[in-house]
């Protein structure tokens, strides 16, 4: 059982309403607190701007607070990397409880928060959770902030394999790809959710199942569906279709749309399966989810997840699988498959860390993406996977040439797993509305 100290998670509301405007008068002779080091010089007789402003060096910000566990562990952390590397790296904590509006400042969800800047100001990356020493240095060289060896890491050790702009782009037109897993829209199978924004297309009800339960918040209605009669071709509203619920020769579920009663059961007795009104095709898909994110899931398509005590789950991808851990609080077995060959992939942990990896060669691929601010997020859970080994990593990223990512341990990658707090698991795979990509 791991110990108590990895269940600390603290959040901070950061609401403010602002009734007014404080003005700060500095004293006479003095620059104004917030003043920029040209403007202080400025002030000074005698001294030029130029000769005043002292060099800008790239910047952490530990947003957090006093009182917060998770915190208070980052301090003598801090206060070392201040120390260490004064002068090279602008280390600062800011704290959020005393002082509000620093949340608002850096747009903070959770505590603590790390965020890292270049010598210009401008934000490289941020990190929600307690950050050790090792793993910051280790960001500061990724981020070009400080050079490998002024961080006492090895100058020659290779980065792990990234990819982080495709190596063809994507010229499928956008009406075919599924707004959930990005595979092709079977025109007999697609599904429509229709939003104030636009259509939003799937490539199964499965797909549509797997973004209603992103959307606990907000879940789209079932007046807003529709899928394409596998008869006829036409549009039908998914609430007065019946399905053909069956099983392919995969044994994964397969679902097929009928607007005519007796054509459905005429599929049904050539094919198999079950005829089911929208309300049981439903409570089918919604029966098993993911153990991390709470998605709906196939069993035939996700990593099985056996839990310390018996409990038997899945995660929905091989991240979500590492997640089911930190959810939990217990040691996991996982069962997973080489995205490339299919070989099985066995992990185990032990006190939150991998205790058994067979083989041991075995990688993970981290999907990624760099965002329209130049920030590195998340490609989502079907461009996560394990591989034997890194060769096969890298034969599956040539065959998919728009995959982008990275390689990382799988060691690193449930570490990375076990530091969330439990209101960023609440949170994982969510989305706050479907609108057309």
């Amino acid at each position: 059982m791991m110990k108590s100290y990895w269940k600390v998670a603290v959040v901070v509301a950061l609401c403010a309403t602002v009734g007014g405007v404080l003005a700060l008068k500095a004293p006479r002779g003095k620059p104004a607190v917030n003043a920029t080091p040209e403007v202080a010089a400025a002030n000074q007789p005698g001294v030029s701007p130029a000769a005043a402003a002292p060099k800008q060096l790239p910047r952490m910000v530990d947003v957090g607070a006093d009182k917060c566990i998770p915190c208070k562990m980052m301090a003598p952390i801090l206060e070392e990397l201040k120390k260490d590397y004064a002068g090279r790296v602008d280390v600062e904590f800011v704290d959020v409880w005393k002082n509000p509006s620093a949340g608002t400042q850096y747009a903070i969800q959770m505590i603590p928060t790390q965020l890292f800047f270049d010598a210009s100001g401008k934000e490289l990356f941020r990190h929600v959770g307690f950050f050790g020493k090792e793993e910051i240095l280790g960001k500061w060289v990724e981020l070009g902030m400080l050079p490998a060896e002024a961080a006492g890491q090895p100058v020659a050790q290779p980065a792990g394999f990234t990819r982080l702009e495709p190596a063809a782009p994507d010229a499928r037109p956008k009406e075919t790809i599924c707004y959930m897993c990005d595979g092709d829209i079977n025109p007999k199978t697609r599904t429509v959710l229709k939003t104030d924004k636009g259509d939003v297309g799937f490539c199964s009800p499965h797909c549509y199942f797997i973004t209603f339960t992103s959307m606990p918040e907000n879940p789209p209605v079932v007046d807003n569906v529709f899928t394409i009669d596998w008869a006829t071709g036409t549009m039908m509203s998914a609430g007065t279709a019946k399905f053909v619920f069956g099983i392919d020769e995969k044994h994964r579920p397969t679902v097929k749309a009928f607007a005519d009663p007796a054509a459905a059961t005429t599929e049904q007795q050539a094919a198999g399966g079950n005829v089911l009104e929208w309300a049981a095709l439903q409570e089918k898909e919604l029966a098993t989810r993911c153990g991390f994110c709470d998605r709906a899931v196939y069993p035939e398509d996700a990593c099985g997840v056996n839990v310390e005590g018996g409990l038997r789950t899945w995660g929905c991808c091989t991240m979500c699988a590492l997640g089911v851990a930190a959810r939990l609080q217990k040691d996991i077995e996982v069962a997973a498959k080489d995205a490339l060959t299919g070989e099985a992939i066995t992990l185990k942990t032990a006190g939150g860390r991998v205790g058994l990896l067979e083989p041991q060669t075995a990688v993970a691929w981290a999907g990624t993406k760099k965002d329209t601010e130049g920030k590195l997020v998340s490609t989502g859970c079907f461009k996560q996977a394990f591989f034997a080994n890194e060769a096969n990593l890298r034969k599956w990223v040539d065959v998919h040439p728009t995959a982008t990512g990275r390689l990382i341990p799988i060691e690193q990658a449930l570490v990375e797993k076990m530091k969330l707090t439990p209101q960023q698991i609440s949170k994982a795979c969510k989305i706050g509305e479907c609108t057309p990509k």
